[in-house]
């Protein structure tokens, strides 16, 4: 007996013809040495709501976006389309420009050449966003540099510090 075609299959229902994910990701960058560019709170709020757009129009929308005056977290659920460095590289890039035409006073504003990507479970999203919500207190007692080698041993990420600091 010959197996069911795939027309056969889909129309009994056997075949879903979707492509499905759930991958969350915990980016982390800094601005270009750690510089206070995002010192003024509406400046900070402005520029995570533009990089949560950024983030969703590539498809990945944000969970969460968040940080302090010299670098910022985004969580989001990562498309199936996209790379991780072509997100990371799309989002510097558009808000890098889009602060400059902001705020001429911010023309010398960048990004870290560099960046961190952690993977996060479902069942980590909801304590996840509360750390990146809780940015201000938490960088009251802990530099970026602190919180970033923590982030770095807990996922068991090598990084040589030479290239990390930019």
């Amino acid at each position: 007996m010959a197996s069911p075609t795939p027309t056969g299959l889909r129309q009994k229902g056997y075949v879903m013809p979707q492509s499905l994910s759930a991958v969350y990701l915990h980016l982390v960058f800094s601005t270009k040495d750690r510089q206070p560019f995002l010192q003024a709170p509406e400046v900070r709020q402005e520029m995570h709501a533009y990089l949560g757009g950024v983030s969703k129009s590539l498809d990945c929308p944000p969970v969460i976006v968040g940080g302090v005056e010299d670098h910022v977290h985004l969580l989001c659920r990562m498309a199936r389309s996209v790379t991780q460095s072509d997100w990371v590289k799309e989002i510097k890039r558009v808000s890098s420009i889009w602060i400059k035409r902001r705020n001429p006073a911010l023309a010398a504003f960048a990004w870290q050449a560099g960046f961190g990507v952690f993977s996060v479970s479902t069942s980590a999203l909801e304590r996840t966003s509360h750390y990146i919500a809780s940015q201000e207190e938490h960088h009251k007692q802990r530099t970026f540099q602190d919180e970033y080698r923590t982030l770095l041993q807990k996922y068991g990420v090598a990084a040589d510090e030479r290239y990390v600091w930019d």
